[in-house]
């Protein structure tokens, strides 16, 4: 479960936050599951203008997701409760300079 609190969010929309997480599959995901799931967060991603980078190896997953920062957690609250995550851990949020994977969405 995360360790983030609503007293966090910050109401400047222009100010570039970033999280990063590790979470594991809940259920073993097929080629096809993860192409399927790449499209989702793509299409989310975009509709909330949020930026970052999707790893998934031997059944972990790593992101960070960038952009404004109630952007950010909206789509890191979606994860967070996606019955197909599992051990859920944030690495690291806050505010940055820019954009590190503007061009990833």
């Amino acid at each position: 479960m995360s360790q983030l609190s609503n007293s966090q969010i910050s109401p400047d929309e222009d100010v570039v936050y970033h999280l990063g997480y590790v979470s594991t599959e809940a259920v073993r995901f097929s080629e096809e599951a993860l192409v399927a799931l790449l499209s989702e967060a793509r299409n989310a991603n975009a509709d909330r203008d949020v930026t970052g980078l999707l790893l998934y190896r031997e059944g972990s997953f790593y992101q960070v997701l960038e952009g404004s920062e109630s952007a950010v957690m909206a789509a890191f609250h979606d994860i967070e409760g996606d019955p197909r995550h599992k051990e859920v851990r944030i690495l690291f949020n806050g505010e940055t300079d820019a954009r590190e994977f503007a061009d990833w969405k």
